[in-house]
């Protein structure tokens, strides 16, 4: 981690993707995150392998006048399938003097990869929009391949046909029941009692499985209501995938590219902006859902000692009571000197002298930087 700040210290960061999360999560563990990997979907590959071959070689028998690339998965699964049976190599060859349509900056990145260049590529990364530019422009009497995504067929396959086009249909994977069941539950049920800073979704079937796990455990309200009070972020690659969230109300943020890097750096700039910190003479607090960091080194707080320091950060630089510290502390102590314990195990854990301070007779204060400066 030399060189990189570990900014996303004490975050933690829920990903509900299985495919590539591990690219996904070591980006962000690399800036200091603590990642939970709960795939809401698993990938089914080669879901009738024989037909997709036979389909293949019907394809370098026949020829298509057009191919359309919905997921970069998809059609390196259908290369590696092609690899397999030998086939990959006259297979890019005929797919060379084919007209290449891509659903999205992925799918046209996995054509490049394998030396080959879209002629056009959908920016929604709908196939909506694909059926639109190639009925608008006339199909009938084209033969044109499609490679399904994971949610299979959504209509695209009928649009073309109702035009004309004689269809060949390739389907690589599905989309299947999550790896872990118990997995996905258990980050729910930590999602709802302030476990994540953020979630993280890389697909708008894996979106729409969540959110119909949210709902099944009764949980859309809770997990709405600290994405409405910015206690967690929920974050999606691109706007196809953020659909579902939006239709929710989850209010989800959006890279201005689709692409898994810029994901990681939209993720990383929230959490990580020093807007979301305190400026105090020990350098920059931020306050996590689970734990606290002071210029980006995690706390060794206690529940009570975190819970003090939460409400302190609430008003900095004002005076917090006694009784408005006690309300907040585990247990229903009315005793005083129940805070003064609290407020003195803080200072001890936090080791940094002037953080917080004693207003006799009034309170505490959490102190800002300002206020080393005007001292």
């Amino acid at each position: 981690m030399t060189g990189i700040p570990p900014v996303l210290a004490g975050c933690r960061i829920l990903v509900t993707a299985q495919r590539r999360s591990d690219e996904l999560s070591g980006a962000l563990v690399r800036r200091g995150a603590d990642v939970v990997v709960a795939p809401t979907l698993g990938v089914v590959p080669h879901i009738d392998e024989q037909s997709l071959l036979a389909r293949t070689r019907d394809i370098l028998a026949a020829g298509a006048d057009v191919l359309v690339v919905t997921t970069a998965i998809g059609f390196r699964g259908w290369l590696d399938t092609a690899e397999t049976a030998g086939l990959a190599e006259e297979l890019l060859e005929v797919l060379d003097g084919v007209r290449l349509i891509a659903r999205g900056p992925k799918a046209r990145g996995a054509l490049q990869a394998a030396g080959l260049r879209a002629d056009w590529v959908a920016e929604s990364e709908t196939s909506a929009e694909i059926a639109d530019f190639l009925t608008t422009e006339g199909v009938r009497g084209l033969r044109i391949a499609v490679q399904h995504h994971g949610a299979g067929d959504d209509g695209l396959d009928a649009r073309l046909a109702d035009a004309g086009a004689s269809v060949v249909p390739l389907e690589v994977y599905r989309w299947g029941p999550p790896p872990d069941a118990a997995a996905v539950t258990d980050s729910v049920h930590a999602l709802v009692a302030g476990c994540f800073d953020a979630v993280v979704f890389t697909s708008a079937p894996a979106a729409s499985a969540w959110l119909r796990e949210l709902h099944r455990l009764d949980a859309t309200d809770d997990v709405r209501a600290l994405a409405d009070a910015g206690r967690l972020l929920v974050a999606a690659v691109g706007p196809v995938t953020a659909e579902p969230l939006v239709v929710a109300g989850m209010g989800p943020v959006v890279p201005d590219r689709a692409r898994m890097g810029a994901l990681v750096r939209l993720v990383i700039m929230d959490l990580g902006d020093a807007g979301r910190g305190i400026e105090t003479p020990g350098g920059l607090l931020h306050l996590r859902e689970s734990g606290a960091t002071l210029d980006h080194a995690v706390l060794p707080l206690s529940p009570s000692g975190l819970a003090v320091l939460r409400r302190l950060a609430e008003a900095p630089g004002q005076v917090v009571t006694r009784d408005e510290l006690l309300r907040v502390l585990p247990g229903d102590s009315e005793d005083p000197h129940t805070a003064e314990v609290a407020v003195a195990r803080l200072r001890e854990a936090v080791g940094c002298p002037g953080l917080v301070r004693t207003i006799i007779k009034r309170g505490y204060v959490l102190s800002l930087a300002a206020d080393q400066v005007r001292a």
